[in-house]
Parts: C-alpha cells; sequence; structure tokens
C-alpha cells in the first residue's frame, strides 16, 4: 500500500555520530536547542540559539498522533530514536471504539489495553427458490475491543516530546506548520488521519451503549456480533444496506451500532439511527433514551503520504473494512525497527494494494443482494484465508486466492457485475450464464 519515494540512502540517526544539538526553526530565524535524548522534555521556553542548517530536532518527527502515529513514536523512542510529535489537538480525548483481531496485537502492547475478547459471529442471508434462508457462522478466531482511555495513556507515555500545531507542509525532513514555525528531523513521518472529501468513499455508524442484560435479545446466543446482515432495520431490500455490529465494552455494557460499511455517498447518520432504533424495536431490545450514542464517519480511502508515511497515509487501512488501528499497532515496531537502523520500513506489496483497490470498487459497485451475496461467499471461505486477506501483512498470493474464491462462489449475475467494477468491461464468457 505504501508509494513512498523515501530518501535512499537513508541517513544515520544523529546520535550515533554524537551530534548532541537539535532545533526547532521558527520564522525569525531563531532555533530552540535540545539535547536528542531530551527530545521528549523540550518545552516552548528553551533558549534561543542561532539556526544552523544542519540541525534537526529529533530522529523522527511524526505528524498526526491518532492511534498510528502514537503507536509509531512511542515504538521509535523504545529502539532509542529522539522523536517529535506534532498534532493540532494532542490533549482531545480518544472516543471511538477499536476493535482488532487478536492475532495482530503485538507482545509490545500491555495486556490491560484489551478490554474484552470474544468470538464474533457473521449473520448473512442467502437466496434460494423458497426465499431467503438466513445463516449464523461463529468465526474461529478472537475478536479483541480495546480499551480506548487505557491505549492513548499507553501511547501516550512520556518517552516523546508533543508540539501542538497544524502541519500546512509536510517534507522529507522538515515540517512547516500553519503558524510559520518549522520543525525539522531526520526523518518526517506522515501518520496523520483519513482526509474526507466528497468525492471520497466513506464508512458511517451509530451506535448506542446498552446494559448488557437489555442488549442480550439483539445478540440472541452470540458473543458477539462482527456483521449481522438481516434485513430486519425497516430499511427497504433495494435501499443501501446496513449491518449490525454489536462487541462488549466491558463486563456490563454493550455496543450496538448499525453501519454502513462504505458508500459513496455513505449513508447519512440520521438514516443510520433510524435503522437501528428499528432493528432493536424488532428483536425486543427496550431503550430509555439514556445510552451513550457513538457516531462514526470517515474516509476509507486517503491520500499516500508524499514521503515517508505510516497508518493510512501508507495504505494500512483495509478498504474493504475500514480496519486500520490493528494493522498500525501490528506494523509500528518493524517500521520504528528500520528507521532505527536507517533502513527503508518495509510496505505493503503493490499487487495487493491494487487487489485491495479493486475490491472497494466492487462493494461499491454491488445492488444491496449483491453486497449481501458477496459477504455470504466470502465468509463462507475458510478461516485462514480470511485471515490472509484481512491480515496488515497481507500477501499479494493470499490476497487474490481469497478475491478467487469469493469469485468462484458467486452467481454469474454477480460476477458480471465485479468483472465490471474491476475492469470496467464483461462478457458473458467470462462470468458465466444465468
Amino acid at each position: 500500500m505504501v508509494r513512498d519515494a523515501l530518501e535512499s540512502p537513508w541517513r544515520t540517526p544523529l546520535h550515533l555520530f554524537g551530534i548532541s544539538m537539535c532545533s526547532v526553526r521558527h520564522r525569525q530565524a531563531q532555533t530552540v536547542s535540545i539535547g536528542p535524548w531530551d527530545a521528549h522534555r523540550m518545552t516552548d521556553d528553551a533558549a534561543t540559539a542561532p539556526h544552523s542548517p544542519g540541525d534537526r530536532i529529533a530522529d523522527v518527527a511524526v505528524v498526526g498522533l491518532g492511534p498510528a502515529g502514537s503507536a509509531l513514536a512511542t515504538r521509535c523512542a523504545a529502539h532509542g530514536l529522539s522523536v517529535v510529535g506534532i498534532d493540532r489537538g494532542p490533549d482531545r480525548r480518544w472516543s471511538p471504539t477499536y476493535g482488532v483481531w487478536q492475532r495482530d496485537l503485538p507482545e509490545w502492547l500491555q495486556r490491560d489495553a484489551v478490554a474484552t475478547r470474544a468470538h464474533p459471529t457473521v449473520v448473512t442471508t442467502r437466496r434460494v427458490t423458497t426465499g431467503r434462508v438466513t445463516i449464523h457462522r461463529r468465526l474461529d478466531r478472537t475478536y479483541a475491543v480495546l480499551d480506548t482511555p487505557r491505549l492513548q495513556s499507553l501511547l501516550r507515555d512520556g518517552s516523546y516530546h508533543i508540539v501542538t500545531g497544524e502541519a500546512a507542509s509536510v517534507g522529507r525532513d522538515d515540517v512547516e506548520l500553519a503558524d510559520g514555525t518549522h520543525v525539522r528531523a531526520t526523518t518526517v513521518v506522515d501518520a496523520r488521519g483519513p482526509e474526507a472529501g466528497r468525492r471520497r468513499a466513506m464508512q458511517t455508524a451509530f451506535g448506542l451503549v446498552v446494559p448488557a442484560a437489555r442488549a442480550r435479545p439483539a445478540l440472541g446466543e452470540a458473543d458477539a456480533l462482527f456483521m449481522d446482515w438481516r434485513g430486519d432495520n425497516g430499511a427497504a431490500a433495494s435501499a443501501p444496506p446496513s449491518f449490525l455490529y454489536a462487541v462488549p465494552l466491558d463486563a456490563e455494557h454493550v455496543l450496538l451500532e448499525e453501519t454502513c460499511l462504505v458508500g459513496r455517498p455513505a449513508l447519512p447518520i440520521p438514516e443510520l439511527r433510524t435503522r437501528l432504533h428499528a432493528r432493536l424495536a424488532a428483536r425486543g431490545v427496550r431503550l430509555d433514551g439514556t445510552e451513550r450514542t457513538e457516531r462514526v464517519a470517515f474516509a476509507v480511502e486517503s491520500p499516500r503520504a508524499r514521503h515517508t508515511g505510516f497508518g493510512v497515509r501508507a495504505g494500512m487501512m483495509h478498504p474493504g473494512s475500514g480496519y486500520s488501528v490493528g494493522a498500525a499497532l501490528a506494523l509500528a515496531d518493524p517500521y520504528a525497527r528500520a528507521l532505527a537502523h536507517g533502513r527503508r520500513p518495509r510496505s505493503l506489496p503493490r499487487p495487493v494494494q491494487s487487489l485491495r483497490d479493486a475490491g472497494l470498487r466492487t462493494l461499491l459497485e454491488l445492488d444491496p443482494g449483491e453486497l449481501r451475496e458477496f459477504f455470504d461467499a466470502f465468509f463462507a471461505t475458510p478461516h485462514a484465508v480470511q485471515a490472509d486477506y484481512l491480515a496488515p501483512k497481507a500477501s499479494t498470493a493470499g490476497t487474490a486466492a481469497a478475491m478467487g474464491h469469493v469469485f468462484a462462489h458467486l452467481t454469474p449475475a454477480t460476477r458480471r457485475t465485479v468483472l465490471r467494477a474491476v475492469t470496467g468491461r464483461t462478457t458473458d464468457a467470462q462470468a458465466g450464464t444465468d
């Protein structure tokens, strides 16, 4: 996924040469000077000194301190690099619910970052001659819901300095902030989040946090629902589809969330709220109006960093699921280790990126019935095939095998839609006949 044009050869981290002076350059041609090992203790009141063109504030500057950027900054510091993180609102509390597959959690992340674990169920529907049948599949892998406040505290551990400011320009070794301040580093990493736009594919969701006992009718026998595509949300069969996502947040509370996986445009939040209330009413879930709400809206496609990127700016968001935090946590340490040793971080193979982009085009092209059929086919594949397709370190062979397996189990009509989305053309000979 990464399209970074990285500088070659890479500069060796400054502290390896014993360089003791780093700097922040301001509009007034002044510098704030610190030692590289004290980067996280630098303050805006530090003494000024004349600017030297070779000065650097740190080995690494990370732009954007969401979960991805904070994870990378933490791991870079753990590998002995001096790090500066730049964010326009570093004190903002993270509020989203983050879910990851257990196997993607890195060893360095403390166990108490996980709030709950479950083996989720996927519910799909399939058209048969007599109508539709409902299929329940319990996934044979563990899904972890993170403790968001604890995650934020672990990734803001004081090991790196934080500069408050909005990046106006992000270069290879220089960041210009909106106020004209320049932050320089041996390597600048763009880790900003998704960039919304009118033409970008979006994921939207509306959720309610409900006491576990009252949420039970929505889940049935399942511990959690990864995707529930049943049509009991009041939407017309021809309307853009949405599914129920339901996960335990702790022993006492469950998040029930109506989700539009992807759309251009995506379903608006008010429509998802209406659908969620209709679905929960149909299943006998009682609401009293005091439930905490969660609203989700983000682009599943974002521009890649011009130089070095991480997180969604390095293509780590899976366009077929909207997941990126698990990939960032899994890849933060390998990226940091590469930077510490002066190597180019390994990127996702370009063919994998191309295949995933084709998958996104397919999801946007399928009609409501075809989309339900597509996910029924996907979750009918062997668990290992599913895991390979969703893995942060996906291979070209694994991704292609998963997509080929799904395609082989689609009806001829849906195959034609997939081919049209992927290639822009189709033939009956390629897709089969009805």
